[in-house]
């Protein structure tokens, strides 16, 4: 993908995980800065969300590590062990913030 195709790619992911997590009602805020988005959960913990575009990546950082997705066909899947974005922020929101957390891919 070019490097034009990645900017719009990671710009429309980053917009819609900040809608999926505002329509979940969960006691998280979000904030964005360029193409970092933090998200803050109601324990006062953090989850970051950014776009790497030279590795044309979206990285996810929490408490229980880092995590790194590429595109593939029609998503973004973790490079080491293929999960899908969405699913897997959603796992990670519920394990750190206590609460269940489901975001819908919008």
């Amino acid at each position: 993908m070019t490097e034009t195709e990645f900017l719009q790619r990671a710009e429309q992911t980053l917009a819609a995980i900040e809608r999926a997590v505002d329509a979940t009602g969960a006691d998280i805020e979000s904030a964005r800065s360029g193409n970092v988005l933090t998200l803050e959960l109601g324990d006062g913990s953090k989850v970051i969300v950014n776009s790497q575009a030279p590795m044309q990546q979206i990285w996810v950082a929490g408490k229980n590590g880092a995590y790194h997705y590429g595109w593939r066909e029609a998503g973004w899947f973790d490079t080491r062990d293929g999960s899908e974005l969405f699913a897997a922020l959603s796992r990670l929101l519920s394990a750190q913030g206590g609460e269940a957390v489901v975001l819908g891919n919008a």
